[in-house]
């Protein structure tokens, strides 16, 4: 039986199934990201390989985190519960 070798020993740059992996995700999703520009990512190679760089996939999470926590104050906060008001500046 062959023993997969994990993300974490691979290089400088992870395919989409190693980000997949990574982040407990479908590489679908991984894909997805990619393609939205959400998660940086490069082509390479004839084929067009999508490459994320082990660095950009950490400043992502970390990203994510901080976006989580401004997320969870906010919720926290009094004007969680304030209803948004929309001006609509084509009145006078």
């Amino acid at each position: 039986m062959k023993e997969s070798t994990p993300p974490s020993s691979v290089g400088r740059f992870l395919t989409l199934a190693d980000t997949a992996e990574l982040l407990n995700i479908t590489p679908r999703q991984a894909y997805a990201l990619v393609r939205s520009g959400e998660l940086p990512a490069i082509k390479v190679g004839a084929s067009g390989q999508w490459r994320i760089e082990r660095s950009v996939l950490e400043s992502y999470i970390e990203a994510m985190y901080e976006e989580t926590r401004r997320m969870s104050l906010w919720n926290q906060s009094d004007l969680a519960s304030v209803t948004e008001i929309s001006f609509d500046r084509r009145r006078p």
